[in-house]
Protein backbone atom coordinates (compact mmCIF):
# COMPACT_ATOMS: atom_id res chain seq x y z
CA UNK A 1 0.00 0.00 0.00
CA UNK A 2 1.37 3.16 -0.87
CA UNK A 3 2.03 5.53 2.34
CA UNK A 4 0.07 8.12 1.69
CA UNK A 5 -3.09 9.23 3.73
CA UNK A 6 -5.94 10.56 1.50
CA UNK A 7 -8.88 11.16 3.82
CA UNK A 8 -9.91 11.11 7.68
CA UNK A 9 -13.71 10.66 8.17
CA UNK A 10 -15.14 10.98 11.67
CA UNK A 11 -18.55 9.92 12.89
CA UNK A 12 -20.66 12.14 14.84
CA UNK A 13 -23.53 12.00 16.47
CA UNK A 14 -25.03 15.15 16.17
CA UNK A 15 -24.48 15.76 11.92
CA UNK A 16 -25.95 19.00 11.95
CA UNK A 17 -24.24 19.86 15.18
CA UNK A 18 -20.71 18.64 14.28
CA UNK A 19 -21.14 20.43 10.88
CA UNK A 20 -21.91 23.90 11.88
CA UNK A 21 -19.13 23.23 14.88
CA UNK A 22 -16.59 22.91 11.58
CA UNK A 23 -18.26 25.31 9.61
CA UNK A 24 -18.88 28.62 11.53
CA UNK A 25 -16.97 27.74 15.05
CA UNK A 26 -13.48 26.62 13.08
CA UNK A 27 -14.47 28.90 10.36
CA UNK A 28 -13.77 25.57 7.93
CA UNK A 29 -15.37 25.68 4.22
CA UNK A 30 -16.92 22.82 3.11
CA UNK A 31 -15.84 21.37 -0.17
CA UNK A 32 -19.12 21.27 -2.75
CA UNK A 33 -19.26 17.27 -2.84
CA UNK A 34 -20.50 17.81 0.39
CA UNK A 35 -24.59 16.97 0.90
CA UNK A 36 -27.17 16.41 3.21
CA UNK A 37 -25.32 13.40 5.06
CA UNK A 38 -21.89 13.78 5.00
CA UNK A 39 -19.73 17.11 4.77
CA UNK A 40 -16.18 17.09 3.16
CA UNK A 41 -13.37 19.61 3.60
CA UNK A 42 -10.00 20.20 2.15
CA UNK A 43 -7.55 20.06 4.72
CA UNK A 44 -4.45 20.45 3.22
CA UNK A 45 -3.24 17.61 1.46
CA UNK A 46 -5.65 15.34 3.09
CA UNK A 47 -9.80 15.42 3.08
CA UNK A 48 -11.38 15.20 6.20
CA UNK A 49 -15.33 14.50 6.70
CA UNK A 50 -18.20 13.98 9.21
CA UNK A 51 -20.49 11.68 8.56
CA UNK A 52 -23.14 10.36 10.89
CA UNK A 53 -21.84 8.12 13.75
CA UNK A 54 -24.80 5.29 12.89
CA UNK A 55 -24.32 5.16 9.44
CA UNK A 56 -20.58 5.42 9.37
CA UNK A 57 -20.35 2.26 11.47
CA UNK A 58 -23.37 0.30 9.39
CA UNK A 59 -20.66 1.21 6.42
CA UNK A 60 -18.21 -0.34 8.63
CA UNK A 61 -20.30 -3.80 9.56
CA UNK A 62 -19.35 -2.65 12.83
CA UNK A 63 -21.30 -1.28 16.09
CA UNK A 64 -22.03 2.42 16.84
CA UNK A 65 -21.44 2.02 20.15
CA UNK A 66 -18.92 3.18 21.94
CA UNK A 67 -17.17 6.57 25.06
CA UNK A 68 -14.80 7.62 26.16
CA UNK A 69 -11.08 8.06 24.41
CA UNK A 70 -11.42 7.19 21.20
CA UNK A 71 -7.46 6.15 20.85
CA UNK A 72 -6.44 8.85 18.54
CA UNK A 73 -6.14 12.94 18.86
CA UNK A 74 -6.26 14.88 15.03
CA UNK A 75 -3.68 17.85 15.17
CA UNK A 76 -3.12 21.20 13.75
CA UNK A 77 -0.30 22.69 13.82
CA UNK A 78 0.71 26.25 14.16
CA UNK A 79 3.95 28.27 13.21
CA UNK A 80 4.53 29.70 16.71
CA UNK A 81 3.84 29.23 20.51
CA UNK A 82 1.77 32.70 20.20
CA UNK A 83 0.04 31.45 17.28
CA UNK A 84 -0.97 28.61 19.53
CA UNK A 85 -2.36 30.99 22.22
CA UNK A 86 -4.63 33.28 19.83
CA UNK A 87 -6.53 30.28 18.44
CA UNK A 88 -7.12 28.38 21.55
CA UNK A 89 -8.39 31.96 23.19
CA UNK A 90 -10.34 32.44 20.07
CA UNK A 91 -11.92 29.15 20.04
CA UNK A 92 -12.37 29.61 24.03
CA UNK A 93 -14.06 32.86 23.01
CA UNK A 94 -16.63 30.86 21.00
CA UNK A 95 -17.35 28.83 23.63
CA UNK A 96 -15.32 25.58 22.60
CA UNK A 97 -14.05 23.07 25.62
CA UNK A 98 -10.29 23.31 25.94
CA UNK A 99 -9.04 20.33 27.06
CA UNK A 100 -6.01 21.10 28.11
CA UNK A 101 -4.96 25.10 28.14
CA UNK A 102 -1.87 25.73 25.97
CA UNK A 103 1.57 24.71 27.59
CA UNK A 104 4.86 23.89 27.03
CA UNK A 105 5.37 19.94 26.92
CA UNK A 106 8.09 16.83 27.31
CA UNK A 107 9.05 16.86 23.83
CA UNK A 108 10.07 20.07 23.29
CA UNK A 109 7.08 22.07 21.74
CA UNK A 110 3.96 23.82 22.96
CA UNK A 111 0.74 22.53 22.76
CA UNK A 112 -2.91 22.44 23.75
CA UNK A 113 -6.22 20.36 23.06
CA UNK A 114 -9.69 21.15 22.64
CA UNK A 115 -13.06 18.96 22.13
CA UNK A 116 -15.18 18.91 18.56
CA UNK A 117 -19.10 18.57 19.71
CA UNK A 118 -18.38 14.59 19.81
CA UNK A 119 -15.69 14.85 22.34
CA UNK A 120 -12.74 13.99 19.63
CA UNK A 121 -9.20 16.11 20.60
CA UNK A 122 -7.85 18.28 18.60
CA UNK A 123 -4.07 19.10 19.42
CA UNK A 124 -2.67 22.70 18.30
CA UNK A 125 0.65 22.34 18.55
CA UNK A 126 3.93 24.34 17.73
CA UNK A 127 6.73 21.94 16.91
CA UNK A 128 9.89 23.45 16.02
CA UNK A 129 10.84 20.35 14.54
CA UNK A 130 8.40 20.18 12.05
CA UNK A 131 8.67 22.54 9.85
CA UNK A 132 6.41 23.48 6.65
CA UNK A 133 6.72 23.65 3.45
CA UNK A 134 6.17 26.24 0.55
CA UNK A 135 1.91 25.00 0.49
CA UNK A 136 1.83 25.23 4.40
CA UNK A 137 1.95 21.14 4.69
CA UNK A 138 4.51 19.36 7.56
CA UNK A 139 7.63 18.39 5.75
CA UNK A 140 9.14 15.79 7.38
CA UNK A 141 12.74 14.35 6.37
Amino acid sequence: MNQRLHLVTLGVRDFEKSKKFYEETLGWKPASASNDDVAFFQAGGVVFAIYPREKLAEDALTSAMGSGFAGFTLAHNAKSESEVDEIIADLKSKGVKIVKEPQKVFWGGYSSYFADPDGYLWEVAYNPFFPFDENGNLKLE
